[in-house]
């Protein structure tokens, strides 16, 4: 005889992870629901597996500069963006996930005044997404179910470009956002520099080096 256990009464060390499987997308739908969204753990859903996550404190800061350097980049070449954050990217009947954070800039049209989770088979999935040490299968093959075309993983003091080509993620040495810029060697570089002087002056520094390029 199985047990019930209502979710909310989980609580994750940081740093660990839950895996279920196998549960179907309505399953998925009903434990979104459950959870709520005033949580500190992430989640991802794909081909029948659910998993949920709970971070590292120590990796929240990371993810957040990286974030503050794309808007740099963006502001200083004139670009529109729009930050989405963690918010839920599905697709409904096969894939869910939650990243640190997002970025819509090809398609920010397509998604201004979005509010909520963000249904793919309604709207173009967002054009850069940023993780905080993660390597799960599960959060990988759901970014490659929902379409994100370029994905950064950020690890201790590194950071790898994966962007999707032909249904599945290549390893590359440059972002298509940004092909201009060494971004694997740049984003860690800046994200030290945030940590040993703020990441407000290291972003005045980073401006004003872009300003005199």
């Amino acid at each position: 005889m199985g047990v019930a256990i209502p979710l909310q009464s989980i609580h994750l060390q940081e740093g660990s992870r839950v895996v279920i499987h196998p549960l179907t997308w309505q399953d998925c739908e009903n434990i979104l629901e459950e959870l709520g969204e005033d949580r500190h753990t992430r989640i991802a859903y794909c081909n029948g597996t659910f998993e949920i996550m709970s971070p590292l404190s120590k990796h929240e800061r990371p993810h957040r500069i990286a974030g503050d350097i794309v808007k740099a980049l963006l502001d200083a070449q004139g670009r529109d963006w729009e930050d989405f954050g963690s918010t839920t990217l599905k697709k409904s009947g096969s894939a869910g996930v939650e990243p640190d954070t997002c970025f819509y800039v090809n398609h920010l049209e397509q998604v201004r005044g979005c509010e909520g989770r963000i249904d793919v088979d309604l709207f173009p999935p967002p054009d850069l997404a940023i993780e905080s040490d993660v390597t799960s299968q599960t959060f990988i093959d759901a970014y490659k179910a929902i379409g994100v075309p370029e994905v950064w993983i950020l690890n201790e003091r590194s950071l790898r470009i994966f962007i999707l080509q032909e249904q599945d993620y290549v390893e590359s040495s440059r972002s298509q956002l940004f092909p201009d810029f060494d971004i694997p060697k740049l984003v860690p570089q800046l994200i030290q520099r945030a940590l040993e002087i703020g990441t407000s002056a290291m972003l005045r520094e980073f401006r004003q080096t872009l300003g005199n390029s």
